[in-house]
C-alpha cells in the first residue's frame, strides 16, 4: 500500500510569520494535533504541534495583560528541519519511522512542495484495514516449518472449504526459528471444520485452542 492511499489531502497549514494565537485557533477549530509551517512556495520549513502551542502559552495563573506570548510568530516555537516522505513511499515502510523516531505525523511532499499529511491515527487505521479485524470474521493461528512453498500448502487446505480469507500475516516464531507463525483471518463464524482439516493435515492449529480437536 502506498503513501498516497492513506494520506490527508486537505492539510491545514501556517507561514512562519503568523502568531501562536492564530495556529492554537486553527488546532481547536479544525480539531487536530499538527500544522505544517509552510513557505510563499509551499515548501515545508517546519511543523508545530498542539503541545509546542501549550509550551508556548501563558499559564492559567498569569494575569492577561502581563504577557505577549501568543502575539510571537509561529516559527519562534516551531521544529525544523522537518522529515517528509513521498506519496509513493510505502506504508510498510513508513511506518518504521514512526516507531523508530517516536513521532506522531509525517507530511507528504512531491516535487518539494507539501501535497498531504499522514497521522499515527492513519496509521493504525491503516493497520486495522490490512489486518481485517474491521470485518465479521474468524481467527486462526498456525505453528508451521519455516519453508518455502508453505503458505500455498495451507491455503489449498483452507481453499476445500471455499472460505473467504480477509487477511494473512506471517511472523517469526520467537521461540523456535525454524518455526513461523500464520495468522489467518477467514469470513466465517464457524471456523471448526477448517481447524479439523489442518490438524488432520498435521498442521500445529495454535489458536483457537478447540478441546477435543486434537
Amino acid at each position: 500500500m502506498l503513501v498516497e492511499q492513506i494520506m490527508k489531502t486537505e492539510v491545514i497549514t501556517c507561514q512562519p510569520h503568523e502568531t501562536i494565537e492564530s495556529a492554537l485557533q486553527l488546532l481547536n477549530k479544525h480539531r487536530i494535533r499538527h500544522i505544517p509551517i509552510v513557505n510563499e512556495d509551499n515548501q515545508v520549513i517546519g511543523i508545530v504541534s498542539d503541545r509546542d502551542v501549550r509550551d508556548a502559552s501563558p499559564s492559567i495563573f498569569q494575569e492577561k495583560n502581563e504577557t505577549n506570548e501568543l502575539k510571537n510568530e509561529i516559527q519562534s516555537i516551531m521544529t525544523s528541519p522537518v522529515m517528509t516522505i513521498h506519496p509513493l513511499d510505502f506504508v510498510e515502510e513508513i511506518a518504521s519511522i514512526f516507531y523508530e523516531r517516536e513521532i506522531a505525523c509525517l507530511p507528504v511532499t512531491k516535487a518539494n512542495k507539501l501535497v498531504g499529511i499522514v497521522t499515527e491515527k492513519d496509521m493504525l487505521h491503516t493497520l486495522i484495514q490490512l489486518t481485517g479485524v474491521h470485518v465479521q470474521s474468524s481467527q486462526i493461528e498456525l505453528n508451521v516449518i519455516n519453508k518455502p512453498g508453505i503458505l500455498p500448502e495451507v491455503t489449498a487446505v483452507l481453499g476445500r472449504r471455499k472460505v473467504n480469507i480477509t487477511s494473512v500475516l506471517i511472523y517469526p516464531n520467537q521461540n523456535d526459528q525454524r518455526y513461523k507463525i500464520l495468522v489467518f483471518r477467514l469470513q466465517t463464524m464457524n471456523p471448526t471444520p477448517i481447524i479439523e482439516d489442518l490438524i488432520a493435515e498435521g498442521y500445529e492449529v495454535l489458536w483457537p485452542n478447540m478441546p477435543g480437536t486434537i
